[in-house]
């Protein structure tokens, strides 16, 4: 018996939530900490998160629906409640934060904006817009909260771990940036990163180029050990689970970032996506695994962690001709963290037919992001209305109950 189809005997039934947490996150305090996982590209969440309990499901995904619970099938999904599933290939990673209810999921989440665009419909979600907004800001939600934190030299510093600044963390504090990925951080060499620093030589923007460019020969050091203790000196294959052992092992060694941001590519699965197996379903593993490492890299400071994964829309409820699926609307949304009152499904739900889809093609939007993250904010960091209206203007911040 492999170990994922013990599990499945062992915690795949209806009471699953565990009535014990391995830590407690403090709420309403600015020792807390945020990582922002952007998934872009627009995962399918109904292969990620499965409705097993709605029948149209199976009827409007004849190749790529995801088996039922079935706690003898190994390739089965695994039980969450009385209606949702989870992908098989994230049960070993995912499945024990659920049980110790360090884990919750959001479906019918996303922005009350409708948009077919990846790149339009990111930059509204990253800029933490109000539906009936015409992009009249220009700085991004990660930015408003550093903000409202009191950013200072030494504490409730932003980190981006991609090669350029996000449009979430854009705006009036200034934040470090560095990928994590060989191919990306081995672009500056010794000498181009003289030049920057002349460039920049007292410059108001001096300090964070020096710190940006600290972490990136940080990384590029990890790198390194890593090349010489593997075979002939070449880099391991290197996924999402070692780009997030980093982003963890820098948190922790860093503790002013406090607001951490990541993405991950190739979601846009149009043609051949695959079910139990498949293209999809490796991309799956990697997301879960990686947050498995995140968790475990962290060490104690995921006591005190929130990690939220997100993407920029769903994807359509029925599969296309070509086995995959199309741009959607609504999604799900997932949080973790060391201290959560997780183990359950939040949020505003309602049975999936034909005539409850958005455009009879798409999940609905019952949840708007801004509000369920508002929220969370709220808890977090002892946020009142002001806080959360300045972070996200036209907002109705909704408690979850998580903490």
């Amino acid at each position: 018996m492999d170990r994922r189809h013990f599990l499945r005997l062992a915690l795949g039934s209806a009471a699953l939530t565990a009535s014990w947490r391995l830590w407690s996150l403090p709420a309403g305090s600015t020792d807390s900490r945020l990582i922002l996982v952007f998934l872009r590209g627009a995962y399918d969440s109904l292969s990620a998160v499965v409705p097993y309990n709605d029948p149209f499901y199976y009827e409007a995904r004849p190749t790529l629906a995801i088996p039922r619970p079935n706690a003898r099938q190994q390739d089965s999904s695994i039980l969450l409640d009385n209606r949702w599933a989870l992908h098989p290939v994230l049960g070993d990673s995912l499945l024990p934060f659920w049980s110790s209810e360090q884990l919750a999921f959001v479906p019918f989440s996303g922005t009350g904006f409708v948009s077919r665009s990846h790149f339009q419909a990111q930059d509204w979600v990253e800029f933490g817009l109000a539906p009936s907004d015409k992009k009249s800001v220009s700085t991004g939600f990660l930015n408003r909260l550093l903000v409202e934190l009191k950013a200072s030299p030494m504490q409730q510093r932003g980190v981006s771990f991609t090669q350029a600044l996000p449009p979430s963390l854009r705006g009036d504090i200034s934040v470090a940036n560095s990928p994590v990925r060989l191919a990306a951080a081995q672009n500056l060499d010794d000498s181009y990163e003289q030049l920057l620093l002349n460039l920049y030589q007292g410059h108001s923007l001096e300090k964070i180029v020096r710190e940006g460019l600290g972490l990136r020969q940080e990384i590029r050091q990890e790198l390194k050990e890593e090349m010489v203790a593997a075979s002939r000196g070449a880099a391991p294959a290197s996924g999402f689970a070692l780009d997030a052992s980093r982003i963890g092992n820098i948190m922790q060694e860093h503790p002013e970032y406090n607001v951490g941001f990541v993405d991950i590519g190739g979601w846009d699965t149009h043609n051949n996506q695959g079910a139990v197996q498949g293209d999809l379903a490796k991309k799956l593993a990697g997301l879960g695994n990686g947050l498995d490492a995140l968790a475990s890299s962290l060490g104690d400071d995921w006591n005190k962690t929130l990690v939220v994964v997100i993407s920029e829309f769903g994807r359509t409820f029925r599969e296309n001709g070509s086995k995959g699926t199309d741009h959607g609307h609504g999604s799900t949304l997932w949080i973790m963290g060391g201290g959560l009152k997780g183990g359950r499904i939040c949020g505003e739900q309602q049975l999936l037919t034909a005539a409850t889809l958005h455009e009879q093609r798409d999940i609905p939007v019952l949840n708007e992001y801004r509000n369920v993250l508002g929220g969370l904010f709220a808890q977090l960091y002892g946020f009142n209305k002001a806080n959360l209206e300045r972070i996200f203007p036209q907002s109705n911040p909704v408690d979850l109950k998580l903490f």
